[in-house]
């Protein structure tokens, strides 16, 4: 219980049962990478992920409908989603320095740069440029073409700055009691995250069936399914998240001033479209 200062939760199984999803899902990954099975123990691990969300969610809502939680707690809940956007974003950084070390470094040094005479003798054909459709090494099969960045990309790009200002104005209605706006912008928001999936996943196919981008096409495959790949996987959290949302709006929770679980979905939306605009820059532009 609160006693005006701190609330320290009851003991819950969630973070341990949720470790042992992820752990699944990561694992039946690998085997699937490796040697093309696994793709079972994959849809175990994300089945219960989704359960372990879904109940985790179920108990912090409780609690706080409860009135359990005070400014110390809600102090706590700012700093731990300060931190995790924080990690997150050191998360993305390594491989975003994967890829300019690639650009900037790798691909010149494949080039001759610095040791034509080595690089000469090995590739004497080799030309670096990037997107690096013909490798070096001819045992690796580069990609026949890339995306356009004006096309999909660019249609998936002005669909997340969309999503941002009506989840903006979403919020600011929250703020000032307009519950029926929150409510209808909130939808469009999480119906835009919905078309952002569809349509990346349109793009995957495309990127398989006929561009040839595969995570075996080189080191422009395998930084181009890294980078969007985990992105993706972002959307579609948060998608789930502001759904969530969506619903306890529609139930009646949340006040005027006391709403961080919705503020806290904006705060990682925004990230999440702050680090597409990135992708869509350096990975389709430039």
């Amino acid at each position: 219980m609160s006693s005006g200062s701190y609330y320290v939760p009851a003991s819950s199984r969630w973070p341990v049962l949720g470790s042992v999803a992820l752990g699944a899902m990561m694992v039946g990954t690998g085997i699937k990478l490796v040697y093309d099975t696994g793709l079972p123990l994959v849809l175990i691990g994300v089945a219960g992920i989704l359960a372990v969300m879904g109940l985790w969610f179920r108990d912090v809502i409780s609690e706080s409908r409860g009135g359990l939680y005070d400014d110390q707690m809600d102090r706590s809940f700012r700093w731990g989603m300060g931190w995790f956007i924080f990690s997150e974003v050191m998360f993305f950084a390594a491989f975003f320095g994967a890829l300019f070390y690639v650009r900037m470094f790798a691909i010149p040094w494949l080039g001759g740069e610095g040791a034509k005479g080595v690089s000469a003798l090995l590739w004497p054909d080799f030309v670096a440029t990037w997107p690096l459709l013909n490798p070096p090494d001819s045992s690796i099969a580069g990609p026949e073409q890339v995306f356009s960045p004006w096309q999909l990309p660019l249609v998936n790009t002005l669909i997340l700055i969309t999503s941002s200002i009506t989840l903006t104005v979403a919020h600011e209605a929250l703020k000032v009691g307009d519950r029926k706006t929150c409510r209808n912008w909130l939808t469009g928001t999480v119906l835009l995250g919905c078309c952002f999936i569809m349509i990346q996943g349109v793009e995957y196919y495309e990127a398989y069936a006929h561009y040839g981008i595969t995570l075996e096409a080189g080191i422009f495959g395998a930084t181009f399914f890294i980078l969007t790949g985990f992105h993706g996987v972002h959307v579609i959290i948060g998608t789930l998240i502001l759904a969530a949302m969506l619903v306890r709006i529609i139930k009646g929770h949340f006040g005027d001033e006391n709403h961080f679980g919705f503020e806290a979905s904006c705060w990682y939306w925004h990230f999440v479209d702050v680090v597409w605009v990135g992708l869509f820059i350096f990975v389709y532009v430039l």
